[in-house]
């Protein structure tokens, strides 16, 4: 049986996840959901965010299906996401943005970089080391480069007029892109970001670094409405893990106010990635059918909170589950 870990995390996490296990769970009850507890809470709980018995469950899983973490600024507290992605080695984050006449793909980085994890704080100097490395570089672009043989154009992020390892990173990719003769360009991170607001539709896959990604897939999502929207696929050549781009939102938690269309979303990346297209279309298809009927969060400006958002996105699943 296909076994999806379920991770719930802090905050809003707890609200958005479940609404998506329901409506996976609807197309696809015989997936095997089992839950794995790792986050702030569990930290509070066992003085541990993420532990070696927490990796372990998550590698027994065909896939994750991810909430929010929060990561509070403390010295002695491990980075859940950046522990996962180390140890279960989820090189590429991939970030669709899709709207009318637009569809963007952002491939970021997903393991080095600024996130590498290599830091001192010191009594007058902190310091973060930026590692880009050729074996990095080159797996993130061959899976750009495998998007774009499906698709158009590749679009090189990067501010190789000012960072000598994006000047390592850009030659890379143009070696790379160049040898899979796929078409290409390449722009400076910064006007890149503002390009991408003003010409969305000239934009296909977009391949940068990881905190340059992390950054431009945030901005892109004005595009669309808001970080509450855009899902997220961490792939590795053993494990995946899918999430909503979304954070833990504390300042929301436990409200009933947080849109949880990013969640399904993310859930749909993931019944795709098993090999079910039409499961994760359905559920793409039954949001839209829920928003055309004005049902939506008040960050969309409606009225309806998470779960009766859910509650509108199972029913039309479950109307149409016998099709």
């Amino acid at each position: 049986m296909t076994r999806i870990a379920v991770v719930e995390g802090d905050g809003i996490g707890h609200e958005v996840i479940p609404v998506a296990v329901r409506a996976m769970a609807t197309l696809r009850p015989d997936l095997e959901y089992f839950p794995v507890e790792v986050g702030y809470r569990h930290w509070e709980r066992t003085g541990c965010p993420c532990g070696d018995i927490d990796i372990a469950a998550l590698k027994t899983a065909d896939a994750i299906l991810f909430g929010a973490v929060t990561t509070p600024p403390m010295k002695n507290y491990q980075s859940v996401v950046l522990r996962l992605r180390k140890e279960l080695d989820l090189y590429a984050n991939l970030r669709p943005v899709r709207g009318k006449g637009f569809d963007i793909l952002i491939v970021r980085e997903n393991t080095e970089g600024l996130y590498s994890g290599i830091e001192e704080i010191g009594p007058d100097q902190a310091t973060t080391l930026r590692v880009v490395t050729r074996r990095g570089t080159e797996r993130i672009v061959r899976a750009a480069i495998r998007e774009v043989q499906r698709r158009n154009l590749l679009t090189i992020g990067h501010k190789a007029n000012v960072i000598k390892s994006d000047v390592f990173f850009r030659d890379i990719c143009i070696e790379e892109a160049t040898k899979a003769g796929v078409p290409w360009n390449e722009r400076y991170i910064d006007a890149l970001a503002l390009d991408l607001l003003l010409r969305p539709a000239t934009y296909d896959v977009v391949v940068t670094t990881n905190i340059f990604g992390d950054i431009l897939s945030d901005v892109a999502s004005y595009l669309v409405g808001g970080l509450g929207l855009i899902p997220s696929a961490n792939l590795g050549d053993r494990y995946a893990l899918f999430e909503p781009v979304h954070g833990s939102a504390p300042d929301i938690a436990g409200k009933d106010l947080a849109n949880p269309i990013a969640a399904i979303r993310s859930a749909a990346l993931l019944l795709e990635y098993l090999g079910d297209p039409l499961a994760a279309g359905r559920m793409e298809a039954a949001i839209q059918e829920v928003l055309k009927a004005g049902i939506c969060t008040r960050d969309m400006g409606g009225s309806h909170g998470t779960r009766a958002f859910g509650d509108a996105v199972v029913r039309v699943l479950e109307r149409g589950r016998g099709r």
